[in-house]
């Protein structure tokens, strides 16, 4: 999945080394709010240097059209 946000640097330390996280399905999952569906996968881009989220997003957020 390709994302718009370019983030080169933290915001909070200024640190350049970033990493990306996920949580996997289970109690991190992301469910659709009114669909029977299973969860789906939380993944991040984390500063390496001081742990801060900089960004979340949701696997197949394509599953979570017409929730609304």
């Amino acid at each position: 999945m390709k994302h718009s946000t370019k983030v080169t640097e933290c915001p909070k330390c200024g640190g350049k080394e970033l990493g990306k996280g996920k949580q996997h399905s289970g109690y991190a999952a992301m469910y659709p709010s009114n669909k029977f569906s299973f969860g789906y996968d939380v993944e991040y881009i984390i500063c390496t240097e001081c742990g801060f989220i900089i960004e979340s997003f949701v696997e197949k957020p394509e599953k979570f059209k017409g929730t609304l």
